[in-house]
């Protein structure tokens, strides 16, 4: 009957009929918890301590009643009180994320705000998921946020001139690896490791974007900028003969990120080199960029590199992070036609392309580009080895394979 009434919205009937219950029967657990939640939905926080407390009594291994007991004593404005019940809760299940929000929420209110931010900041850490999540628990949540970015922004203040410091008294020094740590320190940078697909040579840095100082040749392939861009523009009059969607699973994989992209010409490749296979015919018809290519130090993993090729995105087409298969190459981008709002992002860092500046990435970090223009893309891509290897790394590696 009082079920009944509860879903007619008569919550005060339902309660006499609920206290009628727990007359007879005192130690009705779900009686107890319904009384708790009438009286808290009514601002009746004597009455919702009262059942709350009784309930808890009963069932002391439930980390929803000690929650009821915790927004009872909250509502009486007892904040020690409620964080001792938020406690009794996370003794019984430290995950419970609920309580280990308000947890948080009720330790900046009481001024504990250096603890409150710390576990505001393991929270947003595990990224729960927020659908499931009442909204004063999103709310506070919200409120998290705030507290940790507010805290990284006055600390990335603070750091900004000893930093500086230290750099003008060494100027010789690179701190490109110091700035990240700082970002990272203070909220501004996610640190990506490395996930290849494949191959992993162990203990190689996870270098986003390597320094131009590795690659020496780089000179000679941006100065062939302009030979490399004509043979292209002529063989996109041709369009449709030669080149092909670069996403390619069958039917029996599993498409995952790329479902949108799987065999769409939308991003499509035009090979010299694929998999350590050389195209003759594609060779011949680009004969300067050909000639080119073998004068650079390519990979050279027999079944696996080089792979060379020009690569179109198409208007309006993003390509989904996703990460390379092997971190004992480096892949080398050379910009031939680029329009506006193009852009590569690899791990935390973001770059413009811009025609005839090559560069060269970890492929194995999470990476993703965009051509959010009206016009398409053109890059000249291409793989070389981890400048990291040693000659004798890379001598183990064609061994092993």
């Amino acid at each position: 009957m009082a079920s009944a009434q509860w879903q007619r919205g008569r919550r005060e009937e339902a309660g006499q009929l609920l206290k009628r219950l727990i007359a007879h029967q005192p130690d009705h657990l779900a009686a107890l918890n319904t009384l708790a939640l009438i009286a808290l939905n009514g601002k009746d926080a004597q009455g919702a301590i009262l059942y709350s407390k009784r309930a808890a009594a009963i069932e002391a291994g439930a980390p929803g009643i000690w929650f009821n007991l915790f927004q009872a004593y909250d509502l009486a404005g007892d904040l020690d009180a409620a964080l001792a019940s938020l406690d009794k809760a996370l003794l019984i299940d430290p995950n419970y994320v609920p309580a280990v929000t308000m947890k948080a929420l009720t330790l900046d209110r009481l001024g504990r705000g250096a603890e409150a931010v710390a576990l505001f900041r393991a929270i947003l850490g595990a990224r729960p998921a927020l659908d499931s999540l009442p909204e004063a628990v999103r709310e506070a949540l919200g409120h998290g946020e705030a507290l940790v970015r507010a805290e990284d922004e006055g600390r990335a203040a603070a750091l900004k001139e000893p930093l500086a410091a230290l750099a003008a008294a060494h100027p010789d020094a690179d701190f490109s690896r110091a700035r990240a740590y700082a970002e990272q320190r203070t909220g501004r940078r996610k640190v990506y490791v490395q996930q290849p697909i494949g191959g992993h040579f162990p203990y190689l840095p996870a270098i986003e974007f390597f320094d131009r100082s590795h690659f020496p040749w780089f000179a000679e392939l941006e100065a062939r900028t302009g030979e490399i861009r004509a043979e292209l523009l002529l063989l996109l009059r041709e369009r449709g003969d030669g080149f092909r969607p670069y996403v390619g699973f069958d039917a029996t994989q599993p498409a995952n990120q790329w479902a949108e992209l799987n065999h769409s010409p939308r991003w499509s490749a035009w090979f010299f080199w694929e998999d350590g296979a050389r195209n003759a015919e594609n060779c011949a018809r680009c004969p300067m960029t050909a000639a080119l290519l073998e004068r650079l130090p390519l990979l050279d993993l027999p079944g696996k590199g080089p792979t060379a090729m020009f690569s179109i995105l198409e208007p309006r087409t993003r390509i989904p992070p996703h990460t390379g298969s092997n971190n004992v190459r480096a892949t080398v981008h050379l910009p031939l036609v680029v329009p506006e709002n193009c852009g590569l992002r690899v791990g935390a860092e973001t770059r413009t392309p811009v025609p005839g500046e090559a560069w060269a990435f970890d492929d194995t970090i999470e990476h993703e580009a965009w051509n959010d223009s009206d016009e398409p893309r053109a890059v000249f891509i291409l793989d070389t080895w981890n400048p990291l290897l040693s000659a004798a790394e890379r001598a183990a590696i064609r061994v092993i394979g």
